[in-house]
């Protein structure tokens, strides 16, 4: 029998290995986390694959205000001419290098540069073709994504605010899960060949000014996780014991039937 009870141990050693093997992004004790007031307040940059909508009018914008102003009657014609303009919206990709290729104009050098500063240095670069040229541009491909405390709930979130804010992902992805540890999150992000981790602590109102952070395309928004030893090692203890069960009844059988 004792052989039985030194299996279920062995067996219970192995499946321990096994336990919250889902937590992801673990630090160190002594990890130096990044300073999150670095970044805290950053304006969403432009950065290589950012996928980018254009649209440029001339005068300063005066057809796209004519949409806004005066009779329907008079703006007919600018409407019409303006849904043309959207379904023949094309799509631009800033490239590795950081430059975006523009209809009559070429490469134009827009990452590192803030959606504002891409629209004036857009306008400057269409001046020699149009008379005072007005740029609306927008990011299509941005997204972040969020891992709120419990295996399989992961989300990827498109941002269609430039402005999005951690709170505001963490909410469109569901919120902290019941695992999650609201005063243990981790904002991750990419800047070249480097990785900033930035932690954060969601537990107390005094918490609100982190969770104001302006996110980035392709962030990380990691919530750690409550571990979960007796759950998950009786879940995987339970087949072992099960099969030790199974033994020892045979084995009670076997005794009975050779006495």
């Amino acid at each position: 029998m004792w052989r039985l009870v030194t299996a279920l141990g062995l067996g219970v050693l192995f499946v321990g290995c096994t336990v919250n093997q889902d937590l992801m992004f673990r630090t160190e004790a002594d990890h130096v986390f990044d300073s999150l007031s670095d970044t805290q307040h950053e304006a969403y940059t432009l950065a290589p694959n950012d996928r980018l909508q254009l649209q440029l009018f001339s005068n300063r914008g005066q057809r796209l205000m004519a949409m806004t102003a005066g009779s329907a009657t008079d703006n007919q014609g600018a409407n019409i001419l303006f849904q043309q303009q959207q379904r023949a919206m094309f799509t631009y990709r800033v490239e590795l290098d950081g430059t975006v290729e523009l209809p009559e104009v070429g490469a134009v050098m827009l990452a590192g540069l803030t959606l504002d500063e891409a629209e004036r240095k857009i306008e400057a670069a269409y001046e020699s073709e149009y008379v005072a040229p007005y740029a609306l541009l927008q990011v299509v491909n941005n997204r972040v994504l969020v891992f709120p405390g419990e295996a399989g709930q992961a989300t990827v979130i498109t941002l269609q605010n430039q402005n999005t804010t951690v709170i505001e992902a963490l909410a469109e992805a569901g919120g902290i899960r019941q695992r999650g540890r609201s005063k243990e999150i981790k904002l991750i992000r990419q800047r070249g060949e480097e990785n900033f981790v930035y932690p954060m602590d969601l537990s107390t109102v005094e918490g609100l000014e982190a969770a104001r952070t302006i996110v980035q395309a392709n962030d990380i928004i990691y919530v750690d996780s409550n571990p979960n030893l007796i759950r998950e090692v009786l879940a995987d203890v339970s087949p072992v014991a099960q099969l030790v069960t199974t033994f020892t009844s045979l084995w009670l059988t076997y005794q009975v039937l050779q006495d």
